[in-house]
């Protein structure tokens, strides 16, 4: 008995601060405890349209990423040749349509909303990104059909590229780097910069409506 006290005293002399692990659940908590993660109550202004097109969007992204990850282990001649192949490449067609669509609306309603206020720059600028390199994706997903488009898109491209002084990084005739970048490397950033983005609203919440605030602007 003696022993099993002087083992638990020598363990709660240690302090809790020392755990790493536990120093970053606090962190967590702290700046996005669970009612903020997962709410059951929003403000009325939530249900805005401005917002509602920021779900949609995310919802056609999920379309995108599933479509492209069946094409992906495919491959071009499935999707050229195969009838389901040829629902897939229109289905990751078409959510890309509608993640654009959908995407730009969120942003300009955000942008006439002044949806950087109250400290919330950040998450506007990450938006920002996304749209950046959304178009960077779109782009390399156009030179990877492999059909007389993607040739046409290329040839034409090429003089931009290298006339921006790129060209050397971002060949744009090298299917191989294109393709590559369009699966793996701009899916994953435009990905991870969605949910960044999301955290980011979560522990800030949405900007007030400028009527709301009396007119002010801040």
């Amino acid at each position: 008995m003696a022993v099993a006290t002087s083992v638990e005293s020598a363990g709660s002399s240690q302090p809790e601060s020392a755990s790493w692990t536990l120093k970053l659940r606090q962190a967590i908590d702290r700046h996005l405890p669970m009612d903020h993660l997962l709410p059951d109550r929003q403000p009325y202004f939530v249900g805005s349209w401005v917002y509602v097109f920021g779900v949609v969007t995310i919802a056609a992204l999920v379309w995108v990423v599933v479509s492209g990850v069946v094409l992906t282990f495919m491959g071009p001649q499935w999707w050229h040749v195969s009838g389901v192949g040829r629902f897939f490449n229109s289905l990751h067609f078409w959510s890309v349509q509608l993640f654009f669509i959908f995407m730009v609306l969120h942003l300009w309603g955000q942008y006439f909303m002044a949806g950087w206020r109250h400290g919330r720059a950040a998450t506007w600028m990450i938006g920002v990104v996304i749209f950046g390199i959304s178009v960077l994706t779109a782009f390399t997903g156009y030179l990877s059909q492999q059909n007389f488009d993607a040739q046409f898109i290329a040839i034409n491209a090429k003089d931009a590229m290298n006339g921006a002084g790129i060209g050397v990084f971002f060949n744009v005739l090298n299917f191989g780097q294109m393709y590559g970048l369009h699966v793996m490397l701009l899916p994953i950033g435009v990905t991870a910069l969605v949910v960044a983005h999301i955290v980011m609203v979560r522990t800030r919440g949405v900007v007030k409506p400028i009527d709301a605030e009396g007119g002010a602007q801040s």
